[in-house]
């Protein structure tokens, strides 16, 4: 969050990580009077934020079996003690560093909140509290969740899953999947000739490849490749997410994290026609 000094000035960021201790050099200085005028800054904070675990949570999940089930056995049992600490470790660190820049920010577990699966499909998923957030001005931050499971006692909710449902139950006006590639590829894009899939549109059910247009009729589909202690699914679970997020009528941007292209898909910034933007849209036709 920030405020422009209106004269060309760098903007001024309210960091809001006080968790220092008082005195700290390190501390952040607290001014009270610009707190006081932060209800008056106009700023959109209408957006949810949705991250995975990586290696916060998967190899405790895989080392345990948490996302087979079965809570009888005591190693499933603290693997899933052991992943949700491990999860919510990380929120934490991700809402601190939002925070240090100015994002008003709330960490939320899908287990805390009552979400639940049935046979690994959501069953129960109360978000009120996230809408309620929404409306207070805050930007919710939920993450991938060891969650207990009617038929399998427990199981691993994919921060994906989550988004693909958020999407479902809000209607947003987009949605942007973050990853450490441009998008993506035809193959792994550690291979020297992936192409870059730029539009991927749904036609009445039926995938195709628009841009670029060498790879147009191309029925194949794209190789993926899954680290092996993703429980999740990896990069196969966010095309598939994305797809029915896309034929929700919701375009799904897939981009690189940290750069331009990424920036301007937060803000929506994309069309059919950026030429100049790295990245995979996937949209339907309709």
């Amino acid at each position: 969050m920030s405020e422009s000094e209106g004269d060309g000035a760098p903007e001024k960021v309210l960091g809001m990580d006080w968790s220092k201790r008082h005195g700290d050099p390190a501390d952040p200085a607290v001014d009270a009077e610009w707190i006081a005028g932060m209800a008056g800054l106009g700023l959109d904070t209408n957006f949810i934020v949705v991250h995975g675990a990586g290696s916060f949570g998967h190899f405790q999940a895989s080392r345990s079996g948490v996302h087979k089930g079965g809570l009888h056995s005591t190693l499933v049992k603290a693997g899933f003690v052991a992943t949700r600490i491990s999860v919510t470790s990380l929120n934490q660190e991700i809402v601190r560093a939002l925070a240090r820049e100015g994002i008003p920010s709330v960490g939320m577990s899908p287990f805390t909140c009552g979400w639940s699966t049935s046979q690994r499909k959501i069953a129960s998923a109360n978000a009120s509290q996230i809408i309620q957030s929404l409306h207070a001005g805050f930007v919710p931050v939920l993450h991938g969740d060891a969650v207990l499971d009617e038929l399998l006692d427990c199981t691993i909710l994919s921060g994906d899953v989550i988004i693909r449902h958020l999407a479902q139950l809000l209607s947003p006006k987009y949605v942007v999947f973050l990853t450490d590639v441009h998008g993506v590829y035809d193959r792994p894009p550690t291979d020297p000739n992936a192409v870059l899939l730029k539009e991927i549109v749904d036609d009445k059910g039926s995938w195709s490849i628009v841009k670029p247009a060498l790879l147009q009729g191309n029925n194949k589909g794209v190789e993926i490749s899954v680290a092996a202690h993703d429980t999740t699914g990896g990069m196969e679970t966010k095309i598939l997410e994305a797809a029915v997020i896309a034929r929700l009528g919701i375009d799904v941007y897939i981009t690189k994290a940290g750069t331009e292209h990424s920036l301007r898909a937060l803000k929506g910034d994309v069309s059919s026609d950026s030429e100049d933007w790295l990245g995979t849209v996937i949209r339907s036709s309709k």
